[in-house]
C-alpha cells in the first residue's frame, strides 16, 4: 500500500537537493562561524549566502534585516515580547487574531502578567480577520500587532497589506508570522509593509532547528536571551550552520520553482475539496479561495478528528486534526472555535496539507478512504440516533 503523506503543515522532509548541499557542513564544513582561522571565515560566508537566500525569498532590503533562530516558536517570541519591551515606552497594549497559533498567543499572555493590555481581534466564519474591530482595537498604546500571514488549520489568507495600513496608522509595529505561507505563495515584505516576519526552516522542505526573524531597517528590538552577541545581540549562541545553510538553499529552491509548484498544487487541493465535500454532513473550513494552494480542511458531524487521523493512517495515508502543537490536550481547537464552530463540531475536522511528493493519480485513493472512514465512524458513532 502507497504511503500518501498529507501532513506537511505539520512536518517536512527534506528536499534531497538541500541536504546535498547542506551535509557537508556537517563533516567538513563544520567549523564555528565566529572564528577568525580560515575555516571559520569559511562558515561565515555561509551563513551571509543563507541569508541573502532568504532576504531574496521575502524581497527583504538588505540582508542584514535576516536574524537566524531555531525556528518560528522562538522567532515569535523574540519579535513580540522584545518589540514590546524595547518599546514600552510607547504603551503597554499587544494585539492578535483570535487564529493566532499557540506560539504568538502565549508570549503576548506572558506580558499580560507584567502589566500589558491583550486583545484579541475576531475572525469571521470563513477566518478573516474583522478589520473593522482591528481598527476599534488599536489605540496609539499598541506596541505589537501580530496577524498570521495565511493560517496553518484552516489554510485562510489574510489582507495582510490592508492590516498593516490599519496598524501603522497609530504608529504600532507589526508583525507576521509567515511559516504556513514561506514557499507556499509570494511573500513582500517591502510591498505589504511588514516590520517583523517569522519564517520556519522546516516549511519550506529545510532541516529542523533553523527560523528567521526579518527585522525592517530602523526597527528597535531587544534581545531576550542574552548570551554571546550573534545575529545582531538578538540570538545569541552558536548557529546550527548545517540547518542555516540548508534553510538557505531550501529558500533559493522555493523562490525558483513557487509558481510551478502552486498551480500543481492548486488542482490536486480542488479535486480533493470537490470530492470530499461530496459526503453527507461534510463541510469545507476556511476560506473557499483565499486559501493557501496546498491546503484542504474539512469538518464531518457526528464523529471525531482523533478517530478520523488513526482510521486513516489504517490506510497508510497520514492526515491531521486541528493544530499539531495543540494534542497534547482534550480541548477542540481554539481556530475552529473562533470562526464560529460549536465545540462537537470543531472536534470532528480534518486537514490535508499537500506537498511535493502529491499527485493527481493519488486523489482517488484518498478520497474512497476518507468516505470509508467517515462512513465506518458514523455507524460506530453514539451520536447518530440508530433507526
Amino acid at each position: 500500500m502507497e504511503r500518501i503523506y498529507l501532513d506537511h503543515a505539520s512536518s517536512m522532509p527534506v528536499d534531497r537537493r538541500v541536504l546535498e548541499f547542506a551535509y557537508p557542513y556537517l563533516l567538513d564544513k563544520f567549523s564555528n562561524p565566529s572564528s577568525l582561522y580560515s575555516t571559520g571565515l569559511e562558515a561565515k560566508r555561509s551563513l551571509e549566502e543563507a541569508r541573502k537566500k532568504v532576504a531574496d525569498l521575502v524581497n527583504a532590503e538588505n540582508e542584514k534585516t535576516i536574524i537566524f533562530t531555531s525556528g518560528a516558536t522562538e522567532s515569535n517570541n523574540i519579535a513580540i515580547r522584545g518589540t514590546a519591551l524595547r518599546n514600552i515606552g510607547k504603551g503597554k497594549e499587544v494585539l492578535a487574531s483570535a487564529i493566532e497559533h499557540i506560539s504568538v498567543i502565549n508570549p503576548m499572555k506572558e506580558l499580560q502578567k507584567n502589566g500589558f493590555k491583550f486583545n484579541l481581534v475576531p475572525v469571521n466564519s470563513e477566518g478573516i480577520l474583522d478589520l473593522n474591530e482591528l481598527q476599534e482595537l488599536t489605540t496609539k498604546n499598541t506596541i505589537v500587532t501580530s496577524i498570521m500571514y495565511a493560517n496553518n488549520e484552516i489554510g485562510t489568507i489574510e489582507p495582510i497589506k490592508e492590516i498593516s495600513k490599519i496598524v501603522h496608522e497609530n504608529q504600532g509595529f507589526f508583525h507576521v508570522d509567515a511559516t504556513a505561507a514561506v514557499g507556499k505563495i509570494a511573500i513582500d515584505v517591502k510591498k505589504d509593509n511588514i516590520d517583523l516576519l517569522t519564517l520556519s526552516s522546516n516549511d519550506l522542505y529545510g532541516p529542523k532547528g533553523a527560523g528567521v526573524l526579518y527585522i525592517k531597517p530602523r526597527v528597535k528590538i531587544q534581545s531576550v536571551m542574552p548570551g554571546g552577541g550573534q545575529e545582531r545581540g538578538l540570538r545569541s549562541g552558536t548557529e546550527n550552520i548545517f540547518a542555516i545553510a540548508g534553510m538557505g538553499e531550501a529558500a533559493r529552491i522555493a523562490q525558483n520553482e513557487m509558481r510551478k509548484e502552486n498551480d500543481r498544487l492548486t488542482k490536486i487541493r480542488d479535486k480533493l475539496i470537490s470530492e470530499i465535500t461530496k459526503i453527507d454532513e461534510s463541510y469545507l473550513t476556511g476560506h473557499p479561495t483565499k486559501r493557501l494552494p496546498h491546503h484542504a480542511s474539512f469538518r464531518f458531524s457526528h464523529i471525531e478528528g482523533e478517530s478520523i487521523l488513526l482510521n486513516m493512517d489504517m490506510y497508510n495515508i497520514q492526515i491531521a486534526t486541528g493544530s499539531a502543537c495543540s494534542h497534547k490536550t482534550l480541548e477542540p481547537s481554539h481556530v475552529l472555535l473562533a470562526i464560529g464552530l460549536k465545540r462537537e463540531e470543531a472536534h470532528g475536522s480534518m486537514v490535508l496539507t499537500l506537498g511535493r511528493s502529491n499527485n493527481l493519480k493519488q486523489v482517488p485513493v484518498i478520497v474512497k478512504a476518507v468516505k470509508d472512514t467517515v462512513n465506518r465512524l458514523r455507524e460506530l458513532s453514539p451520536l447518530i440516533k440508530k433507526r
